[in-house]
């Protein structure tokens, strides 16, 4: 049997002749940003030792002496012999929220899920006293056939929808199980589920045609109650699962928690919720109604469509500083950098702003046309115009909701962003790139909000869900004849103080 050893971990894997060496290294941290399709580089690994045919698709993605140095697409790859590979590995932290609630006791133990695109988060609960027993925590498996929902949404549609929903309910199970035996036993007498629209569908078995074309509109968007022992869940037998209904569009459950968990639904002064995401979705209340919207902000929050972007895991530049005029990147776990996050992103923007790199149109400057943030880390002019998309789409989504609302920025109490994104980047740098046209005084970090809304609708009689559900409406924002416009305008980097560079770059 091959045995594949990893650089410089020194972990030694089994492997099966002809195994994709791709499904072998995803527990490992390496990602497939395309679904495994071999168009991005993600799971590029090195061979230090042993022999890996280079295929069509490496010799697309990689120079000649990239491939002479042995580098490789993972996904594309078959393991054919041993092999001995240099291989990052790329810690991630993943958001769990223990916040106290008060709730209406009950019996019996309940298993709050955030049943994220990227990650998995499961809580045990009791019941009584809302308490949390135990967390645990997985990467969505899911992610081996693609980072982003649009591209498992295609590979659902190419006949892998079973494939992906037995990924998630296998997962989440080991997860439970896990969570039970250390309570020493018992079962649940409740879980509740909470997750975007497509994990929602893929989740419960809904065809995801609808979202795949415009106007994007789910068939199905309500509630569901599912059986533990139908997914296959340990100790779950004839306990319900309860799927959190979806408020419209690619606006989902996980939205519809975060209003129970900021309290924003039950607030009477103006306020918002902002997912910061592949969607950005977007959900504004003025103390009566509440209107909520999705934006085509694409992966680069998350680092998916930058050149040298990863998530926000060990090598990551999560932020640019300004010292004497001289960029400084900060990189997670310290060491060399490997690429930037979301978060870093958005402060490099900023810097190169100040330092008169990059333009208000978003051109670079520099004579090379390119941002270096770190030895090998540089942000191209695609890179930017990547953030200039997203951050358009979301400030137009934030823009537009509140005409609809006859509201100004001002008269918003408080902003609340939800998500590892929206906790991690800096509000003064997402307010200098134009991505939240608000003061940051007013910007909460909010943690896992779909987790604690979850776990609060363990107890629906003191929280009231469906209600809250019942006075939201969805808005397509591209039907308002100002979107373009907006979106346009939302694109553009508003002006800036200067910082001369220390010395010509």
């Amino acid at each position: 049997m091959p045995r594949i050893r990893l650089h410089p971990q020194g972990s030694e894997l089994p492997a099966g002749t002809g195994q994709r060496l791709g499904d072998l290294l995803f527990a490992h941290g390496v990602e497939q940003p395309c679904g495994g399709r071999g168009t991005c580089r993600g799971c590029r690994v090195q061979v230090l030792e042993g022999q890996l045919e280079a295929g069509e698709a490496d010799r697309r993605a990689f120079t000649p002496s990239e491939l002479h140095a042995g580098w490789r697409l993972g996904c594309q790859a078959r393991v054919e012999g041993d092999l001995t590979l240099a291989l990052g590995r790329w810690n991630a932290p993943i958001l769990a929220d223990d916040t106290p609630v008060t709730v209406t006791p009950r019996d019996g133990l309940g298993i709050a899920i955030d049943l994220g695109s990227t990650t998995l988060v499961a809580q045990l609960v009791d019941r009584r006293d809302g308490r949390v027993l135990g967390v645990r925590t997985a990467l969505n498996p899911q992610a081996m056939r693609g980072a982003d929902i649009m591209t498992r949404i295609d590979h659902a549609q190419r006949g892998g929808a079973d494939e992906l929903r037995l990924m998630v309910w296998t997962e989440l199970g080991r997860l439970i199980a896990a969570l039970l035996a250390a309570a020493g036993g018992g079962a649940p007498s409740l879980v509740t589920v909470a997750g975007n629209t497509v994990m929602h569908h893929l989740f419960i078995g809904r065809d995801l045609a609808p979202l795949a074309t415009p106007p994007y509109d789910p068939a199905d968007p309500g509630e569901v109650v599912l059986d533990g022992e139908t997914l296959g869940w340990a100790g779950c037998a004839g306990c319900p699962v309860v799927v959190l209904p979806c408020l419209g569009g690619f606006v989902g459950g996980d939205i519809l928690a975060g209003l129970l968990a900021t309290g924003l639904g039950h607030d009477r002064r103006p306020g918002a919720l902002i997912d910061l995401g592949t969607n950005g979705e977007i959900a504004i209340s003025d103390g009566t109604r509440i209107l909520c919207a999705s934006t085509a902000a694409g992966p680069a929050f998350e680092g998916a469509s930058i050149s040298c972007g990863m998530r926000a895991a060990t090598g990551a530049i999560s932020a640019v500083t300004l010292d004497r005029g001289v960029l400084v990147a900060q990189v997670i776990g310290g060491g060399p950098a490997r690429g930037v996050c979301g978060s870093g992103l958005v402060d490099a923007c900023v810097a190169a702003r100040r330092l008169g790199w990059l333009a208000g149109t978003g051109r670079i400057l520099r004579s090379d046309r390119r941002l270096p943030l770190a030895p090998g880390v540089d942000l191209t002019q695609d890179d930017i115009r990547q953030l200039q998309l997203a951050k358009g789409a979301v400030a137009a989504g934030f823009w537009l909701l509140l005409r609809r609302m006859n509201l100004a920025p001002e008269d918003l109490g408080r902003v609340w962003l939800a998500g590892a994104f929206g906790n991690a980047i800096d509000r003064a740098s997402a307010h200098a790139v134009g991505l939240l046209p608000i003061p940051p005084e007013r910007v909460t970090p909010a943690g896992n909000t779909a987790l604690l809304g979850a776990r609060l609708a363990l107890g629906d009689d003191d929280h009231g869900y469906r209600a809250l559900r019942a006075r939201c409406q969805h808005v397509q924002l591209k039907t308002d004849e100002g979107f373009e416009d907006v979106y346009l305008d939302g694109m553009a980097f508003p002006e800036l103080v200067a910082t001369p560079p220390a010395k010509e770059a």
